[in-house]
């Protein structure tokens, strides 16, 4: 039994620690990639439409239909110049200067041929539109002129913090992008899960030796304390391991968002809505810090009935099985031995938690569902990651091992248990 309630204490601190590894993880990753620093962001709309711009520009191509229609267009230029050149060469002028000019103009241009010449001309003005050299020069143009645009005192503010913020967390995380932290959250989350929930069946298999010695030890009338106060143990370990690990997660996200800007896609990935996970002992921390009298009356009433209550009922029933008759005819003991369960809330907080998931699940199921969109230019996909935890499967564990255990005392009792 000693050997038994070491492992389970074990196990136990273990899945303590990992599940609050979990939720620390999980929180870091919804912090970075939370719709507010991705869709909802004006630094990352910044990135994406100078990305468009830069390669519109540099791989711009036109139609053979195109060339021709600038080429008629340029030419109608060039053109218009020349005639306004011969309008200002034509213009009557007193100076003798100006004669001159007038006088070798018309002598040494034809401007007939410079006419007959507009479409070469206009051929070599698009070739060198269309040049991979002047289109880099053009795109560096665009870019300037975009930077200029973007460079608000609102976008500049947010793109600190955001800086800021990724610094921070690829530094804790030791990497150096996005995609690599991503990467690593994930595949870390993957291996803490499978480990965590080891040590949940640990606690578990535990747990069943211990009924199982009862059952083989039933007649052992000599055994019987030594057994139940070490099963009180377990049972204190269950409880204490079920009120601080995460019960419930909730976690809504849009998986994927793809529409088309410009011609081209523009992609949003795991965009985080919301998420939250809470272990009985938050819930009751949040209500408590709350300032309404509502919220702090809740959080009481969780605190004495789910947390006090089994406590008070697990040491009880030691007492009154070890302690002198005095003390196990206690009324106040053998009140909490065996009649307040009827007062305890732990089976109700069981309850409550799976309709609040079930509930939870549904609705965001269901609003999630109506942003979901499929076309040729707009695809949203969301994913609910709403999900119960180990911290849910160790305190149901400690709610049923506890009514087992009041059951026990009752046959096991040297004194009346009514």
């Amino acid at each position: 039994m000693s050997v038994l309630l070491a492992s389970e204490a074990y196990f136990g601190v273990q899945l303590y620690v990992l599940s609050h590894q979990q939720k620390e993880i999980k929180e870091d990753y919804s912090e970075i990639n939370n719709i507010m620093h991705g869709l909802f962001s004006a630094d990352q709309w910044k990135d994406e439409v100078a990305g468009i711009i830069k390669h519109q520009v540099r791989h711009f191509t036109m139609t053979r239909k195109q060339k021709r229609q600038l080429q008629l267009e340029v030419e109608e230029i060039i053109l218009a110049l020349i005639k306004k050149a011969e309008a200002l060469v034509d213009k009557p002028t007193k100076t003798v200067s100006g004669k001159l000019k007038k006088f070798a103009i018309k002598t040494f241009v034809n401007t007939d041929k410079i006419k007959a010449q507009v479409p070469d001309f206009a051929r070599t003005v698009i070739a060198k539109v269309d040049d991979p050299a002047n289109k880099k020069k053009m795109s560096s143009m665009a870019m300037g002129k975009f930077q200029q645009i973007q460079k608000t005192g609102y976008i500049d503010s947010t793109s600190a913090v955001n800086t800021t913020l990724n610094r921070t967390m690829y530094k804790k995380y030791h990497v150096s992008s996005r995609d690599e932290f991503n990467q690593k959250v994930i595949s870390s989350l993957a291996k803490i899960k499978t480990v965590t929930y080891n040590y949940c069946f640990g606690m578990l298999g535990c747990i069943a030796v211990v009924l199982a010695m009862w059952w083989i030890f039933r007649k052992r009338g000599d055994l019987h304390a030594t057994l139940f106060v070490m099963s009180l143990l377990f049972a204190f370990i269950l409880l204490a391991v079920g009120l601080t690990a995460s019960m419930i997660e909730v976690d809504a996200r849009i998986r994927s968002l793809d529409f088309v800007l410009l011609g081209e896609h523009v992609v949003f990935k795991n965009q985080v809505l919301f998420f939250q996970s809470k272990s009985i002992l938050d819930v009751v921390k949040i209500l408590i810090s709350q300032a309404g009298i509502d919220s702090i009356l809740v959080g009481a009433l969780i605190l004495i009935f789910s947390i006090l209550f089994p406590i008070m009922k697990l040491s009880s029933t030691g007492i009154h099985l070890l302690g002198k008759k005095s003390i196990a005819e206690n009324k106040f003991i053998k009140y909490f031995a065996f009649q307040s369960g009827k007062w305890s809330m732990a089976d109700v907080i069981v309850i409550a938690i799976m309709m609040t998931y079930i509930g939870l699940n549904g609705l965001l199921e269901n609003q999630l569902s109506s942003l979901n969109i499929k076309s040729d230019f707009l695809t949203i996909i969301t994913t609910n990651n709403t999900a119960l935890q180990p911290g849910f499967i160790i305190f149901i564990s400690f709610v049923l091992y506890g009514l087992i255990l009041s059951t026990i005392l009752k046959y096991i009792t040297p004194y009346d248990s009514h």
